[in-house]
């Protein structure tokens, strides 16, 4: 996202869909990169820290601790020379993410059976009730409901 000016921090705020107190937040937390000041010491947003935001946004949507997002944002400011362990940070949580993904699948699954269980049962007319409870403890094991 290109914008023409920096931002405000309520400008900032609309445009990432966190709230003032977020972003005061992340700054005062070691999140954030340098954020720009104008005269009057407001802050004022460009299209790094803009960037800078979504990114750690989406690690923290992810499941990243706010500690490793710091170390992560500490390594970033070191500069130079800090590329094999911000790889290993962010190839560390990718790991973490598929994971927890491979289990949201499996999860989804099972629900998935439950949903087909029920339809067919609704389309039949047939009362599930007494079924339902086996049929809840077959879907959690892995077999089909």
């Amino acid at each position: 996202m290109a914008i023409a000016e920096p931002l405000t921090i309520s400008d900032a705020a609309r445009v990432t869909g966190l709230s003032a107190h977020t972003l005061r937040y992340y700054e005062r937390a070691g999140l954030m990169m340098e954020v720009d000041r104008a005269e009057s010491s407001h802050r004022r947003y460009s299209d790094a820290d803009l960037g800078w935001i979504e990114l750690i946004t989406k690690l923290r949507a992810t499941g990243m601790p706010i500690r490793r997002v710091r170390e992560y944002a500490e390594l970033v400011r070191a500069g130079a020379g800090t590329e094999a362990e911000r790889l290993e940070i962010l190839e560390t949580h990718r790991l973490e993410v598929l994971e927890h993904l491979d289990e949201t699948r499996r999860n989804l699954e099972a629900i998935e059976r439950k949903v087909r269980y029920y339809r067919e049962a609704a389309n039949a007319s047939t009362p599930v009730s007494s079924v339902d409870s086996s049929q809840s403890r077959a879907a959690s094991s892995g077999s089909t409901a």
